[in-house]
């Protein structure tokens, strides 16, 4: 993905006998490397899914994998259930905090 000179990537889960480029079962992630940090969005819950299932990460991807904390899950036994409730709330807590700065700012017009 991205454009000339600007690269940025999907993660993928994809069977082994597709095209490096061509087929994909289900998008994972994304990692944009031109960012400072580099900016890597992993789902976790559908990578230890993934893994759990004998899909077979990349050098790279496994080093994106231990960043973000998935590799670590996979191999302590989180189950993808308690993943998926981190993730919702992490979700609610992050638009929690976006509500009063938006209220904020209607209340300043």
């Amino acid at each position: 993905m991205g454009k000339k000179k600007q690269p940025t990537y999907r993660v993928v889960a994809a069977d082994a006998r597709a095209p490096r480029d061509g087929r994909f079962i289900e998008i994972v992630g994304t990692y944009n490397p031109r960012l400072e940090p580099s900016l890597i969005d992993i789902d976790k819950a559908k990578a230890v899914r993934w893994l759990r299932e004998g899909a077979q990460p990349t050098e790279r991807v496994r080093k994106l994998l231990d960043i973000t904390g998935a590799w670590e899950a996979f191999e302590s036994g989180t189950s993808v259930e308690d993943l998926e409730a981190q993730a919702a709330a992490e979700k609610a807590a992050a638009a929690e905090a976006e509500a009063p700065s938006e209220a904020a700012t209607a209340g300043a017009e």
